[in-house]
């Protein structure tokens, strides 16, 4: 990696490629960990859940249950090889 410059805020701007290689998309987060040598750690954040967030994510307000269909054409149409 090359070098970043600070401005006159304080602040530092992360290349488009880097923020990519984090994963990190527009409204994403970074974690800054400051190190006891100077140094700094710079991550995404990673959402933080339980399994059990995910159960009933597909069941309609109104309480019925999905068939294996309409469950399998909700996945298909929500990936559509898009991150």
């Amino acid at each position: 990696m090359g070098t970043l410059t600070v401005t006159t805020k304080g602040q530092v701007t992360l290349r488009k490629d880097v923020l990519n290689h984090m994963g990190v998309r527009p409204g994403g987060r970074i974690v800054v960990d400051m190190l006891p040598d100077g140094r700094v750690e710079v991550r995404a954040e990673r959402a933080q859940g339980r399994v059990s967030d995910v159960f009933n994510v597909l069941k309609p307000a109104r309480g019925k249950a999905l068939s294996l269909a309409q469950i399998q054409r909700i996945a298909a149409s929500g990936w559509a090889g898009k991150r």
